[in-house]
């Protein structure tokens, strides 16, 4: 750097920063060819943090406010004491802004089934989704270990982080939970309070808080899911029997409303065949107490209709 180029640098004395685009979480303020001045002014607004590095470590950590900067680096002294070294100041101090407010309406949802053993189906797997919010809270523990010096730090670059450690969270839940499958569509609130309180320390290790989370719904993979409506179907006609006539109806009301084809033909054929055997045991079921019933006659002793005025062996009237 010349003589021409140290002065022609420019001296920063107002500090701030607004969000240019959704989904920021953190942005390194710009510094190319710029020392900050001493007495420098930094505005950090509501819903922001800034974290103040200098000589490589963090310096202090400002919230919401206007602050005055009174660093060591020195523009004019350190660039002129330093003037063996091209006036390149060995020091420098960078500002890192902190996104602060609600991440709202992140998705969360289980990429494959989780398989849990129910207490009235066996093994079962289950799909779940919904969605969570969060906020930073602690932005030295987000600058250490995930967003760095990087100059943007994206809420995209958290995303898969977050839902990984969420679906593990919710398998482990699951697997321990004494909660029927029947049971879990009625306690989505409770199991979502569950979890919250299970991720807020995993959370809060990165940095953040966890703000919200709701469970939109839990559900079975499709071919399990038409299993459980056949095992519904059958517990709602109460018998096989009741269940072949519920059917057999439902099969002759559909092949009313196509007469003519060939589709209805064959439902007609089916549902007449499932009625032609559960027609007779209907009627044997209802002949058969006047069938069995009978009377004795008081003379002989034989056994005659329970209809019949006379004896049919010794013909004394009954």
């Amino acid at each position: 750097m010349t003589l021409g180029q140290f002065f022609a640098k420019q001296f920063i004395d107002v500090i701030q920063w607004n969000e240019t685009e959704p989904g920021m979480l953190a942005c390194r303020y710009p510094m190319r060819d710029m020392e900050i001045q001493n007495g420098a002014q930094l505005t950090v607004r509501e819903s922001q943090m800034a974290v103040f590095v200098d000589q490589g470590k963090i310096a202090d950590v400002f919230g919401p406010g206007l602050h005055t900067l009174n660093t060591s680096n020195l523009p004019l002294l350190t660039d002129l004491k330093n003037w063996d070294k091209a006036f390149e100041s060995p020091f420098k101090s960078d500002i890192y802004f902190f996104s602060t407010r609600l991440q709202i309406d992140q998705k969360w949802g289980t990429a494959n089934p989780i398989t849990i053993r129910d207490k009235e189906f066996g093994a079962v797997r289950l799909r779940a989704y919904g969605i969570y919010s969060y906020r930073i809270a602690d932005p030295k523990k987000i600058f250490t270990q995930l967003s760095g010096t990087r100059d943007v730090y994206y809420v995209s670059e958290l995303e898969a982080q977050l839902r990984e450690t969420i679906v593990a969270t919710m398998t482990d839940i699951f697997a321990n939970s004494d909660v029927s499958f029947l049971d879990m569509a009625a306690r989505q609130a409770q199991l979502g309070e569950t979890v919250t309180t299970r991720l807020g320390s995993v959370f809060a290790g990165l940095g953040l808080e966890l703000h919200q989370f709701l469970v939109e719904n839990v559900s079975l993979p499709a071919e399990l899911q038409e299993i459980m409506d056949q095992r519904i179907g059958v517990n709602l006609a109460g018998d096989l029997t009741r269940y072949t006539q519920f059917e057999g109806a439902q099969a002759l009301e559909m092949a009313a409303a196509n007469p003519g084809g060939t589709a209805g033909l064959g439902v007609g054929l089916g549902a007449g065949a499932a009625m032609a055997q559960a027609l007779p045991r209907s009627l044997q079921d209802t002949a058969s107490p006047s069938a069995t019933s009978a009377a004795s006659c008081s003379a002989c002793g034989d056994q005659s209709p329970v209809n019949a005025r006379f004896c049919s062996n010794c013909g004394k009237a009954l």
